[in-house]
């Protein structure tokens, strides 16, 4: 999976500071669980991360620093969610087919 600049900083900055990674690795799992869909889930924490992000670059060296090179526009942090949920969220079981409904068509 490939990282836009603003999310693979985030993530860089994660694996050096454990205390933040494990916030939001429970941060992750509970919205997850609270939307009860992977897909829902990453959709609501792009606009979260994009939010820890302008935080972030009001008070951290290395996120200040990309801000004053980079600017602060608005930049998708999707790829860095569905990466998190993927990480950190336990696999959901697959639904089960109502008897009798054909399997889905595979795609053209």
């Amino acid at each position: 999976m490939s990282l836009n600049r603003c999310e693979q900083r985030v993530y860089d900055y994660w694996r050096g500071h454990a205390t933040e990674r494990q916030f939001w690795e429970e941060k992750v799992r509970a919205i997850a669980k609270a939307t009860g869909d992977d897909f829902i889930a990453a959709a609501q924490l792009d606009a979260e991360l994009w939010r820890y992000y302008v935080e972030r670059s009001g008070m951290v060296k290395v996120f200040q620093e990309a801000v004053q090179h980079e600017g602060l526009r608005r930049t998708s942090m999707k790829s860095l969610a569905e990466l998190v949920v993927r990480l950190w969220v336990e696999p959901r079981p697959k639904k089960k087919r109502p008897e009798g409904e054909p399997p889905p068509l595979p795609y053209a």
